[in-house]
C-alpha cells in the first residue's frame, strides 16, 4: 500500500491529524507505515508544550505508530533553543507546565519563581493563577520582555476542544499592555527551521500535513511547504479561509493519503 503524494519529507501536526485524545485517527498508522516503508522521511510537530518529546513519542508508539522522540518537535523545544542561543542562561519566568520548565533548564536556562528575570514565559497552561498572571506583570513593570510558545486558541481533545496558549497570551497582554515578541511555534519559521533539520530536507521537498489553517497551512503555504490540510480536528469544511489560504489538498482524513 503507498501514498498519494510524491514528497520525501513528511511533517505531522498531531492533535487533530493523526491522533485525538488518546484514540489514532483511522488510518493514520497506515499512512505513516507506508511512508516509513518507501524510504520517506518523516517527523511529527506539535505547538502543545504540555508534554515533553519523549511523551510524544511513547505515546505515538503506544497507539501504534513506533517514533523516536528526537523525530518530535514541540514547542517547548524550539523555545528552549531560541532562547539558549539569543540569551544564554536567561532567567524566565514560566506560566506553563513542568515539561516546558525541563526544556528550558536543559538547555541551561534559569527558571524562577519571581519578578527577577529577563523573559517571561507564556505557554498552555492548565495550572493558570491569577498568582501567575501577578507575577507577569510584576516582572514587566522590571522589564522582563514577553515570549510565548504557541498562537493556537484551543487544543482539540477526545470530546471537543479546551483552551490554549492564546488565552494566557491574551491575559497577560491585557494587563502588562506590552505585546508578545515572539511565538516560536507554528507558523513561526523557526518551528519549520528545526523540523527540516531533523528531516535533513528542504522545504522545497516537504509537505506538511495538518488539521489547522492558521498554523499549519500558513506556516506551510508562507515557507514553500506542500500543504495538505485534514479536516478531522478544528477546520470545518465550510470555513472561508479555506478558499483564502488554497491548500494544496483538503482531505477528509489522513486517510485519504493512501493511494487506492
Amino acid at each position: 500500500m503507498g501514498v498519494r503524494l510524491p514528497y520525501r519529507g513528511w511533517l505531522f501536526d498531531l492533535d487533530g491529524t493523526v491522533y485525538r485524545g488518546e484514540g489514532l485517527i483511522p488510518g493514520a498508522a497506515e499512512v505513516i507505515a507506508a511512508l516509513r516503508a518507501a524510504g520517506r522521511r518523516v517527523a511529527f510537530l506539535s505547538n502543545k508544550p504540555i508534554q515533553t518529546r519523549d511523551d510524544y513519542a511513547a505515546k505515538l508508539t503506544r497507539l501504534g505508530i513506533p517514533t523516536r522522540s528526537e523525530d518530535v518537535v514541540n514547542s517547548s523545544l524550539v523555545l528552549a533553543r531560541h532562547l539558549a542561543r539569543t540569551d544564554p542562561g536567561a532567567a524566565c519566568f514560566v506560566i506553563g507546565e513542568p515539561p516546558l520548565v525541563g526544556e528550558l533548564k536543559a538547555h541551561g536556562l534559569e527558571v524562577r519563581e519571581d519578578e527577577r528575570v529577563g523573559w517571561v514565559v507564556i505557554a498552555f497552561d492548565r495550572t493558570f493563577t491569577y498568582a501567575k498572571l501577578n507575577t507577569a506583570l510584576q516582572a514587566v513593570k522590571r522589564g522582563a520582555r514577553l515570549i510565548a510558545t504557541n498562537p493556537d486558541r484551543t487544543c482539540p481533545v477526545a470530546d471537543g476542544e479546551i483552551p490554549d496558549c492564546a488565552g494566557m497570551i491574551a491575559a497577560v497582554e491585557a494587563v502588562t499592555g506590552k505585546t508578545v515578541e515572539l511565538i516560536v511555534g507554528k507558523p513561526s519559521p523557526l518551528m519549520l527551521e528545526v523540523a527540516l533539520e531533523v528531516l535533513g530536507l528542504p522545504a522545497s521537498e516537504t509537505v506538511i500535513v495538518g488539521d489547522r489553517i492558521e498554523t499549519d497551512v500558513s506556516m506551510g503555504k508562507a515557507l514553500g511547504l506542500g500543504t495538505v490540510l485534514v479536516l478531522s480536528g478544528v477546520t470545518a469544511p465550510d470555513d472561508p479561509r479555506i478558499k483564502e489560504l488554497k491548500p494544496d489538498h483538503v482531505l477528509a482524513s489522513i486517510r485519504e493519503l493512501l493511494a487506492p
